[in-house]
């Protein structure tokens, strides 16, 4: 049987789609129906890692979840991970296919349609319901014959659509309407109506609002969804960081204060929102010296491009900041990409990120990283081995986590056994840490979502609320049920229904 869909498109980037997407996989779980998630083309630094090491956009894989499903890489067959202003390295499949220039990679066309329109097909023949999701705006006019994520979905799969627009950024009626009109006649057929998404306030508010936008289009608007605060969900992209304000006052209440670098190529950014769901603590993103101040903690994330990030930092004067702030006896991490920054040297023979052949880490930690032409992409699970310092209390306790990475690093002072690699069996040692402790690395992310963990951690740097200490797979999934009675509540679902079964 193949599966019925429906198709998230958006008047603009950050709309909402992933997230509308996310609370209908988790409405539809709830009601027994078997429904996957699925975008055919995602451009974002933020990567999850499939069971078998496949790599695809952290949205689909948290849509997965909400469909009560381990991420696949069907899902997700096209996965943009920005290197420069314009090149991009090419997940195909789940896999590193290319490193493109975006002229280069429109000329691609037929062979990722061919796996985009495969991996759907294969979706739809497991599935009850599939639920598609757009990427940017529906009438992006110069990309149209280039399409394989939008319109050019929705016609080959005959979906129907709904157009999603933002009414926080303003400019509702022109989204929505201009959205519809720019579309060629065959496409404007396959929308079926509209939802308002993330409305302050009030949304009898804008009855007069919702009527003038049906008259005018002849469709329905489905619901108006409010702005939903206190989600712990991972972002799709580096826009959530991109546009926090990093020189916001530290929060009074806070007992402790993460000061993370807001690298440009920033990478898998949500191994963070564990902390920022705790009660006391702050944690923002800096880009210059000035934004520093005095926190508890710096931590150095991962990201697409570590050379050219560390030189960014050096640029910046933000490495002399972490290396001074670490000499004094400061808190210092660094995950991934940030954890070869912290080491003494990094070498790139292959030329894999660069064009030059080795560049001087920050030398807070003895380790050499070489940059290898393989990824490594796995589901990770590791034994803690250190016994001295903060570390001692989680001594041969077990973390999980997931690794994606293109660089080999040679450790003097490794703290994890790495004893499972996407489910097999391994032998590795993974991270280094500082003889004072207060320095450590490594490769795995998703580290701080071990609760004990990030406790112990926090502990150390003077976190005392423990008499609210919290659960991060309770605060996920509650966030999930918020969202999905949030959408459930605000749309109609029995036009939903009718809609999705014509």
């Amino acid at each position: 049987m193949t599966a019925k869909t429906l198709m998230i498109q958006g008047s603009s980037s950050s709309a909402g789609k992933s997230l509308l997407v996310t609370a209908i996989c988790r409405i539809y779980a709830r009601r027994g129906i078997k429904v996957a998630p699925f975008k055919a083309q995602n451009m974002s630094n933020n990567a999850a890692v499939c069971e078998d090491g496949c790599e695809i956009g952290r949205a689909q894989a948290l849509q997965a979840i909400a469909a009560g499903l381990a991420p696949i890489v069907d899902m997700n067959p096209v996965l943009i991970k920005p290197e420069a202003d314009s090149r991009s390295q090419i997940i195909l499949m789940g896999r590193v296919w290319q490193s493109l220039e975006a002229k280069t990679y429109y000329k691609k066309k037929a062979v990722l349609w061919k796996h985009v329109t495969e991996s759907l097909d294969r979706l739809r023949a497991a599935y009850d319901l599939v639920i598609i999701e757009g990427a940017g705006s529906a009438a992006e006019l110069n990309l149209r014959r280039v399409d394989i994520v939008n319109m050019a979905v929705a016609r080959y799969a005959q979906s129907p659509v709904l157009l999603v627009g933002d009414i926080d950024r303003g400019g509702i009626f022109a989204q929505l309407l201009g959205t519809l009109w720019l579309l060629e006649p065959e496409e404007r057929a396959l929308v079926r109506g509209f939802v308002v998404n993330k409305f302050r306030g009030d949304p009898t508010l804008f009855t007069d609002g919702v009527q003038i936008i049906e008259q005018k289009a002849n469709l329905p608007i489905l619901g108006v969804i409010p702005y939903l605060h206190n989600l712990y969900l991972p972002d799709e992209d580096a826009v959530s960081v991109e546009s926090a304000s990093p020189t916001r006052a530290v929060d009074s209440n806070s007992e402790v204060d993460i000061a993370i670098m807001g690298l440009p190529r920033i990478a898998n950014f949500d191994d963070f929102d564990p902390l920022k769901s705790e009660t006391g603590v702050g944690v923002r993103y800096v880009t210059s010296v000035n934004e520093l101040g005095n926190p508890n903690a710096l931590i150095i994330p991962g990201t697409k491009s570590t050379i050219a990030d560390l030189e960014w930092l050096r640029q910046n004067k933000l490495a002399e900041a972490v290396v001074n702030f670490a000499l004094r006896g400061g808190a210092v991490a660094g995950i991934c990409g940030g954890y070869q920054m912290l080491g003494e040297s990094i070498y790139d023979l292959h030329h894999v990120e660069s064009n030059t052949d080795n560049v001087p880490g920050l030398g807070l930690l003895p380790i050499r990283t070489q940059f290898l032409k393989e990824k490594a992409t796995f589901q990770a699970q590791a034994r803690i081995i250190r016994k001295g310092g903060w570390m001692s209390r989680l001594h041969d306790s077990i973390i999980n986590g997931y690794e994606i990475h293109s660089g080999e690093t040679q450790t003097e002072s490794p703290w994890l056994h790495i004893i499972f690699r996407s489910g097999k069996p391994v032998n590795n040692l993974d991270g280094s840490v500082s003889s004072t402790g207060n320095i450590w690395g490594c490769y795995l992310h998703g580290i701080f979502a071990n609760d004990a963990f990030r406790h112990v951690w926090l502990e150390s740097l003077g976190w005392k609320n423990k008499l609210r200490v919290s659960s991060q797979s309770a605060s996920f999934d509650r966030s999930l049920g918020m969202l999905a009675d949030a959408v459930e509540t605000a749309l109609n679902m029995e036009l939903l229904n009718k809609i999705i079964n014509e």
